[in-house]
C-alpha cells in the first residue's frame, strides 16, 4: 500500500463512471497505458482485481464495487477538506491563536483584534493571556505578542505601538499619611503591593536612572498575582503598587492615582506581534499582519 495515492482513487472512480479506459485517460489528462499501470499497481498492491476487462469493455468486480462505495465518499470529504483549506488562503477565515501576556493584550484588544474582527468577520480569535514566556510553535500558537525585547531571535517581529514604560504609583490618601519616596531604597519604608510571578517567585521591581540598575525586593501588607487586582488595592490605599503605565495611565489622568519615582522608571522596549517564519500562511494571519503594520505605525493608547 505504500504506492497507493490520490490519483490511484481518481482513476477508479473516472474508469468506474465512464466504463473505458480511454475516456477515464482523457479525463485524468493521462494515457492510457498510464492509467493502465496505475490500476495494475493497485490491484497488486491490494491483491484483488478492481476491474473485470476485456478488449471491448470494463466493467467493476465485485470487490471493486465495495471499493467504489467505500471510497467515493471518503474521497469527496477529502476534497472537500482541501478545498476549505486553500479557501484560507484567498479569504481571510479559521482560528488565529495568539498568546500574550495581559497588559499587552488589553493594550491591543480594541485597536487591533477587535476591528480585525470587524473586518474579517470569518476569522476567530483565540487570545491566551499568561505571564509566562512559551514557545508558540511547541504550543500550537500562530503569533505571540511581547516586548520586543523578549521576542525570541529565531522569530519576524511587527512592532505594535509605542515604547512602554513602568509606573510607580499610589493612592492620594496614601500619600497624605506617607513620605513620597524620592530614590528607590525608600520604598522599604513603604507599604507595597507584592507580585507573584507565574513560577512563583516574589517579582523584584526593576529600576534604573543614569546607567544605575537597582532590584528591590519589597515589603507590604498583601501578595497578589494579577495587575487588576493590585490595581484595586493600590486604589483603595493599600500601598504603593508597581505597573504597566498603560495598566494605570487612565488612572493618573483622572488623579485617582499619583506616580512617583518615574525618573527612575525609563523607557521600555516597545510590543512587537511575532511568528515564525514559515512558507504559504493563511489568508487570516496575512490579513492581521497587514493590519497590525498599517497600526503599528501609528501607535496605540
Amino acid at each position: 500500500m505504500s504506492r497507493l495515492s490520490l490519483i490511484h482513487l481518481d482513476a477508479v472512480l473516472a474508469i468506474a463512471r465512464r466504463g473505458s479506459f480511454r475516456a477515464a485517460a482523457l479525463d485524468l489528462g493521462i494515457s492510457t497505458t498510464a492509467l493502465s499501470n496505475l490500476i495494475g499497481g493497485l490491484e497488486a498492491d491490494l491483491g484483488v482485481r478492481l476491474f473485470n476487462r476485456t478488449t471491448r469493455s470494463v466493467s467493476l468486480s465485485d470487490a471493486g464495487r465495495t471499493f467504489v462505495e467505500r471510497v467515493r465518499p471518503a474521497l469527496d470529504d477529502i476534497y472537500r477538506a482541501m478545498d476549505s483549506v486553500r479557501a484560507q488562503q484567498d479569504i481571510p477565515s479559521g482560528t488565529l491563536r495568539i498568546n500574550a501576556f495581559a497588559t499587552a493584550a488589553r493594550q491591543v484588544l480594541g485597536p487591533l483584534l477587535l476591528e480585525f474582527l470587524r473586518r474579517y468577520p470569518r476569522v476567530h480569535v483565540d487570545l491566551v493571556t499568561e505571564g509566562r514566556i512559551v514557545d508558540i510553535v511547541a504550543e500550537g500558537f500562530d503569533l505571540g505578542l511581547r516586548r520586543a525585547d523578549l521576542v525570541p531571535s529565531d522569530m519576524i517581529a511587527v512592532p505594535v505601538g509605542p515604547p512602554q514604560s513602568h509606573a510607580v504609583v499610589a493612592s492620594p490618601a496614601y500619600f497624605r499619611t506617607a513620605r513620597r519616596p524620592q530614590v528607590p531604597p525608600d520604598l522599604l519604608n513603604h507599604a507595597c503591593i507584592r507580585v507573584r510571578l507565574p513560577n512563583g517567585a516574589l517579582y523584584r521591581w526593576p529600576f534604573e536612572k543614569d546607567g544605575q540598575a537597582i532590584h528591590m525586593d519589597v515589603e507590604g501588607p498583601i501578595t497578589l498575582d494579577e495587575a487588576s487586582l493590585a490595581r484595586i488595592a493600590v486604589l483603595e490605599g493599600v500601598g504603593i503598587g508597581f505597573f504597566m503605565e498603560a495598566d494605570v495611565e487612565e488612572d493618573i489622568a483622572a488623579g485617582r492615582l499619583e506616580r512617583t519615582l518615574e525618573d527612575w522608571t525609563p523607557r521600555l522596549a516597545p510590543l512587537s506581534l511575532y511568528y515564525p517564519s514559515r512558507r504559504n500562511p493563511s489568508a487570516a494571519l496575512k490579513a492581521f499582519l497587514d493590519l497590525a503594520r498599517g497600526d503599528g505605525r501609528h501607535g496605540f493608547r
